[in-house]
């Protein structure tokens, strides 16, 4: 067959919209099958047109993390309100980190994922700040910070949508005792942390929510927030019993910040009631109390440790359970509708057996997202040069080159790991 003369021509915007509806781990082996497959896979139409068909099927990322090693997994989110009231979806396996970590800390923003402490190999005691994407099954490590003396086990990754820009915000102690914020853009040429002002010590904590470009936190006294773009910080004054329940979770409820308080969820059974503040004004600081009761015959037997992992971007509250035990549920809470559906995920238990002592996170509305690659944030610049001490010059100038060593050595495993994509099916 002459495939000169007889094959049809097919169109590059037709091969763009074939591509774009693949799993973003395929576009990531793609681009090394030739120059110019990486040519067009990196170009910015193809990279807003893929962002654009993932966005209209956001899914739901799972987090199993047991014995120190993560799993990810994402399922499908239903569509449809009319739907019965019992749904079974498959899970993608996106991809596995087999190296330690010191706490089950991660912060989510826009598809990627921010580990505070990771440790390469179970032989290695260093900690480094570590960022990933599991559509792509891609991480890299984070430049090291030398300016301190005790880093912090937390920080919180924020997403600036107008410019584009993922940034890291820790609190770190430096050598003079002092707290400082320290903010680092990821992509950048010359990456390097920075300090920042901030208008009193805030208290930094687990956790936290990024929405339209601002970063809200809880700690446990009020809400604090921080914009991404202009790193700028504020508080919030909220109803004093937003914060008061071990089961309280901030929400994004359809572009505005909310609290959910989950009451009874140790009682054993349906009814379930949930409370929600949603903060419609924000320089008024006007917020809207809402109160629900979750109702659900026969849909699952046991509903203990049940809690609020998220709200959908139609408004759908989304619960589930810390541990994967078989069958493994899922449930979504119409608030207008005051439906409550169970959604049963496979393929998450299937992929490994799990024992009792592992957790479960859940990233609601996670979409893949290909324009941010995170290969590019491998350490590429040296770090602020840590302040005069009372430590002595050859004990500091050691401290410094071991660790610029350990993360240049680090930088070396990331460049490997983008051609284990090629062997990973």
């Amino acid at each position: 067959m002459n495939r000169g003369a007889n094959s049809d021509y097919i169109p590059t915007d037709l091969i763009y919209e074939i591509l774009s509806r693949l799993h973003a781990k395929s576009i990531a082996r793609f681009r090394y099958v030739s120059k110019l497959w990486k040519s067009m896979l990196c170009q910015p139409y193809f990279t807003k047109l893929f962002h654009t068909n993932s966005s209209s099927n956001p899914r739901l990322l799972i987090g199993v993390v047991q014995g120190g090693e993560w799993s990810f997994f994402s399922s499908p989110q239903p569509k449809n309100h009319y739907e019965n009231s019992s749904l079974v979806v498959a899970a993608d396996f996106h991809m596995k980190f087999s190296e330690d970590r010191i706490q089950h800390y991660c912060s989510y923003a826009s598809g990627l994922i921010y580990f505070a402490n990771m440790r390469i190999s179970k032989d290695d005691e260093n900690e480094v700040r570590a960022i990933c994407n599991p559509s792509t099954g891609q991480h890299a490590i984070l430049p090291p910070d030398l300016k301190s003396t005790l880093r912090s086990c937390n920080g919180f990754l924020g997403f600036d949508p107008i410019g584009m820009q993922f940034k890291v915000l820790v609190l770190n102690r430096r050598v003079d005792g002092q707290l400082v914020y320290q903010i680092l853009t990821l992509g950048t040429e010359n990456m390097r942390w920075r300090e920042i002002e901030f208008p009193s010590y805030s208290g930094l904590v687990s956790e936290m929510i990024c929405i339209n470009g601002v970063l809200y936190y809880n700690n446990h006294k009020n809400i604090g927030c921080f914009d991404v773009r202009s790193e700028k910080f504020k508080f919030l004054n909220q109803n004093p019993d937003c914060l008061t329940s071990w089961s309280t979770k901030m929400i994004n409820y359809k572009g505005k910040f909310g609290v959910t308080n989950l009451e009874d969820d140790y009682a054993g059974g349906f009814p379930l009631k949930l409370r929600m503040w949603v903060l419609d004004d924000v320089k008024k600081q006007e917020w809207t109390t809402y109160a629900y009761t979750l109702r659900a015959e026969n849909i699952v037997e046991d509903n203990n440790y049940i809690y609020v992992v998220g709200v959908t971007a139609s408004g759908e509250i989304v619960l589930a359970k810390n541990n994967a035990h078989k069958p493994f549920y899922v449930f979504y809470f119409n608030p207008e509708r005051n439906t409550l559906r169970s959604v049963e995920i496979q393929g998450v238990r299937e992929e490994e057996e799990w024992s009792n002592n592992h957790r479960v996170y859940y990233f609601v509305d996670h979409v893949a997202d290909l324009r941010f690659n995170v290969m590019k944030t491998t350490y590429a610049a040296t770090s602020i040069s840590p302040p005069e001490h009372n430590t002595s010059t050859s004990s500091r100038e050691d401290h410094q080159v071991r660790t610029v060593a350990h993360h240049r050595r680090f930088e070396s495993v990331n460049k490997f790991d983008a051609l284990c994509l090629l062997e990973d099916d």
